[in-house]
């Protein structure tokens, strides 16, 4: 993990800050997943269906649960240092290329794009966060994610 002061991080625009640990998506954590939202498309939940009749042959995990476990990943990417909170503000631009079969592991590929003071207790950061799956060519999710971090 890299650990960087949040008066130093602007130095750090363009860079790969680096590379979250593997992360397997269950079907256990996909089922949580569907019945904390309600989203219970087969697609995802029928094993015995996905398997004869979806194109990936498995069940695959929402876009949304692989766009939830950023902020889970990309903690342990980066720890910014001198802040009292960093804020999840939400996502630029947010794609879903590859589907994420139940059983695979993904991670997060972590760039800093920019940082701007919003004031002088706040600033936001925009990360370029790409989710791997392991063994796949495309990614499962390109996302500008927005951080805003409060000075302590």
């Amino acid at each position: 993990m890299l650990k960087i002061a949040l008066d130093d991080l602007s130095a750090h625009i363009g860079e790969l800050i680096g590379h979250s640990e593997w992360t397997h998506v269950s079907q256990e954590m996909i089922q949580a997943f569907a019945d904390a939202t309600g989203d219970h498309q087969w697609i995802h939940l029928d094993v015995e269906r996905a398997a004869a009749e979806s194109p990936w042959k498995s069940t695959v995990a929402h876009g949304f649960l692989t766009a939830s476990l950023i902020p889970r990943l990309n903690a342990t990417v980066i720890d910014v240092t001198g802040k009292a909170a960093s804020i999840n503000y939400g996502f630029n631009k947010l794609r879903f290329p590859a589907a994420v079969r139940s059983g695979s592991d993904i991670r997060s590929r972590v760039e800093l794009q920019d940082v701007s003071a919003v004031d002088s207790q706040r600033v936001l950061a925009s990360y370029l966060t790409t989710i791997e799956i392991k063994g796949e060519d495309k990614p499962a999710c390109v996302a500008e994610c927005l951080v805003m971090y409060i000075r302590a």
